[in-house]
């Protein structure tokens, strides 16, 4: 059963990473957000080693040493998963673009762990690896991708384009989503894995973007581009019934188990940094939380934050169970999807109205609330938009699937 409590063995972690936020990317966060397409920060290098450590250390679900610890309470795990969100929250809270710009662990990682079997994680664990699902023709909808794979002799060949692929310029290697039969839609969408300077991979651009914009978001083409036959994520067969289909492409799909609380716990960042700004500058001028008052006992703005503290605090609920219960192997692909939708929203909210509440404080560039309302909107969208999650709990909750609704 899950406990409310933070473990101790994770609040080292956790306040590593906010010292990070707080004395790392605050003070640089307004300059990179102005310096768009720049190489990686110098600030952020030495933290790539430091952070894969972090990561490590809160393990304990997944190591000989965490499991063997972890039977002293039932078999109870907090590791990895977990360990991701607490620290990801503190790095967000101070600056997601930078948290997402430094070298380590990308989203591909998650990819590799999720699917990848032990010589690949081994092979491919120590570099810093994005994720390329997106194409011009295909957003929400991942079946859809129409990249494909053609396996000749030991090596797969890739033709197609991806678009808004998070680290895709700066990163090591990319995880590609691709088909390997067009006509058998979703069944046949594998992963591969694409190492940097690979002939026929081309980093086309990298996007202007009204938020993150210190984090690259890549655009890349793939001609005849070969990779080893050993760089496939998972089984490079094809299931022939509708049931192994299904099977399959949820071994594909996974991923998203995994890093969408991760993406809901950027949105917990961001909109706690807003709220705390807000909240300091309303006790400038005298307005101060009063909890001993009812909620129609106290002023508008004292209500306003009430509420943004309720929702913030329910999104945070959500995003902790549906870590918890992938450190500790139980199915959380609805759960993943509601937290994602419940912070994605809320994230965007609460930035919103603190900009809206602070007025001119909040437009300017003095303090960040106008920089975390604008990172926040992507927060709602990448990783699954929040149409899409409504979606895809609306399917675990009726028991349909995604042919039945649509």
């Amino acid at each position: 059963m899950i406990n409310l409590e933070i473990p101790k063995k994770l609040q080292q972690a956790q306040q590593m990473a906010h010292q990070v936020g707080s004395g790392v990317f605050r003070p640089i966060a307004r300059k990179y957000d102005t310096i768009e397409h720049c190489p990686t920060p110098q600030e952020l290098v030495q933290l790539g080693m430091m952070m894969k450590a972090m990561r490590q250390q809160g393990g304990g679900g997944n190591s000989e040493k965490g499991e063997k610890a972890e039977k002293k309470n039932e078999g109870v795990r907090n590791g990895t998963n977990l360990m991701g969100i607490l620290s990801t929250t503190e790095l967000a809270w101070g600056c997601c673009g930078l948290m997402l710009s430094v070298p380590g662990v990308g989203l591909g990682n998650a990819a590799i762990d999720a699917v990848g079997t032990s010589e690949q994680k081994v092979k491919f664990g120590k570099l810093y690896c994005a994720m390329a699902i997106t194409e011009p023709g295909c957003g929400s909808d991942s079946a859809a991708v129409q990249t494909t794979a053609r396996l000749d002799g030991d090596e797969w060949v890739l033709n197609g384009e991806k678009i808004f692929a998070t680290a895709g310029d700066r990163g090591d290697a990319v995880v590609v989503w691709a088909t390997l039969d067009k006509s058998l839609g979703k069944a046949a969408i594998k992963s591969f894995v694409v190492e940097k300077g690979t002939p026929g991979m081309e980093v086309v651009r990298c996007e202007d973007k009204m938020g993150l914009r210190v984090s690259d978001t890549a655009a890349i083409r793939f001609s005849d581009c070969r990779i080893p036959k050993s760089n496939i994520l998972g089984s490079p067969d094809i299931a022939t019934d509708a049931e192994a289909r299904k099977k399959a492409f949820g071994g594909v799909m996974q991923t998203f188990d995994n890093t969408r609380p991760m993406v809901a716990a950027m949105a917990l960042g961001v909109a706690r940094g807003a709220l705390e700004i807000t909240r300091e500058l309303l006790e400038k001028e005298g307005v101060k939380a009063d909890y001993a008052k009812s909620l129609y006992n106290s002023s508008a703005l004292q209500a306003e934050i009430y509420r943004m503290e309720a929702n913030l605090e329910g999104a945070r609920l959500l995003t902790l169970k549906a870590a918890w219960m992938a450190d500790n192997g139980q199915p959380n692909s609805k759960e993943a999807s509601m937290c994602k939708a419940k912070a994605g929203r809320v994230g965007n909210d609460i930035t919103l109205k603190c900009v809206e509440i602070c007025g001119s404080l909040g437009y300017s560039e003095q303090y960040l609330l106008e920089k975390f309302a604008r990172d926040s909107k992507i927060i709602d969208i990448f990783e699954g938009t929040q149409q899409i999650q409504q979606l895809i709990v609306a399917r675990h909750l009726l028991g349909k699937s995604s042919s039945e609704l649509k």
